[in-house]
């Protein structure tokens, strides 16, 4: 008999139904349970984020209402550096050479890396090879490719103007010129243009061939099927490479201060080469005006800010998702 019970209470036990309170409790349970996860595995990233960003992003934001020189202790000076911004003549001119370079260099970027993508999608077999030859400059250090300039496009005797020489052309003076300086830092910074041509290879690789197939069946030619079925399919990748080489450009340094300003250099014609981020080292490094410095990053983040915005705003007539109707 008294087994018979047990039977019957395990039985009614196991048809007891769970109540939607009971329900609502495990499921928030289990909620903390993945979020105390998700922040284990997320918190070296957080504290990565708060020590070397946050921190610093704060930090300076104080420091550009201060006159600071690193040795005395920072003295507030309200929004001083700021109006001193407006009335530097060198920053204007380090910000004028800044947005010619971006705004010549992002272009052809784009134009170059684009070109090289579409032979590449012809390639066939050999395009694995040819791919890591245009990726391979991408991993030579930044300082390795200012020296590089030097030796490529010296005005006597680089290798440029040596080739140039043999068609007769007699190349410009491209280290000392200061008509010449940005556009040969223009040309050499396409020596790094490999991770765009394998991003838009992808993106090229990913379009549904049946479009060209319908765009054939409509008589269309090279140039129109490139304009109504390539270019938009791959914008999105097309978008994000503008967006990246545009903050890149603004902030452009390492190969320019290589070849002008490293190690005292006062033989070429620097003030062609004095780009934003230049300067504001200068400022924060070699003049201790930290404070300044300070304010100068800030209004470039403002001003990357303010243009990433736009192109946001202007990506949604011109940028094509799969998912849009």
């Amino acid at each position: 008999m008294t087994g018979t019970e047990v039977r019957v209470d395990s039985a009614h036990i196991a048809r007891r139904t769970v109540t939607p309170e009971e329900r609502e409790r495990g499921r928030r349970r289990a909620s903390r349970r993945n979020l105390r996860s998700a922040l284990l595995f997320l918190s070296p990233w957080i504290v990565g984020f708060v020590v070397f960003t946050a921190w610093p992003m704060i930090y300076s934001a104080y420091l550009s209402l201060t006159d600071y020189d690193v040795i005395n202790i920072p003295e507030f000076v309200g929004l001083a550096n700021y109006a001193e911004m407006l009335n530097d003549p060198k920053l204007l001119l380090a910000l004028q050479n800044t947005v010619f370079f971006t705004a010549v260099q992002v272009p052809l970027y784009i134009i170059v890396s684009l070109v090289l993508a579409l032979l590449l999608d012809r390639a066939g077999r050999s395009s694995s090879f040819f791919r890591t030859v245009f990726f391979l400059p991408k991993m030579t250090p930044p300082v390795a490719v200012g020296v590089l300039f030097l030796l490529l496009f010296n005005g006597q005797n680089g290798l440029l103007n040596t080739v140039l020489g043999w068609f007769g052309i007699d190349g410009p003076a491209w280290t000392t010129d200061p008509a010449w300086v940005k556009p040969g830092l223009i040309l050499m910074s396409l020596w790094t243009i490999g991770a765009s041509v394998i991003i838009l290879l992808a993106a090229l690789r990913n379009v549904p061939e049946m479009l060209y197939e319908s765009a054939k069946l409509d008589g269309a030619g090279f140039w129109r099927t490139s304009m109504s079925v390539t270019l938009p399919m791959i914008s999105p990748a097309l978008f994000f490479i503008i967006i990246v080489n545009t903050i890149a450009g603004l902030q452009t340094f390492d190969e320019a201060y290589t070849a002008f300003f490293g190690a005292g250099n006062t033989t070429y014609s620097n003030d062609a080469a004095l780009f934003y981020v230049i300067y504001l080292f200068q400022q924060a490094f070699e003049f201790l005006h930290m404070g300044y410095a300070s304010a100068m990053a800030w209004g470039l983040f403002l001003v990357i800010m303010v243009i990433t915005a736009v192109q946001l705003i202007v990506s949604r007539r011109f940028v094509y998702y799969e998912g849009d109707r």
